[in-house]
């Protein structure tokens, strides 16, 4: 079941943050309506995917994706976008990430 919650919040934060990215081409880089479209597509569909994790507690599942959302953040500037996080950057997605841990896959 952790791998299955891993894999969902890798798929959702793709679908979230590329949807995000889409969008800010279009209108930020006049990329135009198409790379708009298709970022409102994808962002409608990490709210599908993230429908399907394990747990049924919504809270639960959308704050610890929180933590997900800022590492993958960092992640896609650096290969999308020439991003160069400090270290900062790198400890607070890290601290992100223990939270992710102990929100989602602490003992209950």
């Amino acid at each position: 079941m952790v791998l299955k919650s891993i894999a969902l919040f890798v798929l959702a934060a793709l679908l979230e943050i590329g949807g995000a990215w889409l969008v800010w081409q279009g209108l930020r880089e006049h990329r135009g309506w198409l790379w708009i479209g298709a970022g409102a597509v994808s962002l409608g569909a990490y709210g599908f995917v993230a429908a399907f994790q394990p747990d049924s507690h919504f809270g639960r599942v959308l704050a610890a994706y929180g933590g997900v959302f800022i590492a993958g953040s960092l992640i896609w500037g650096v290969i999308a976008d020439g991003f160069r996080p400090d270290r900062w950057d790198v400890i607070g997605a890290l601290i992100c990430l223990g939270g992710v841990g102990l929100i989602m896959y602490g003992p209950r």
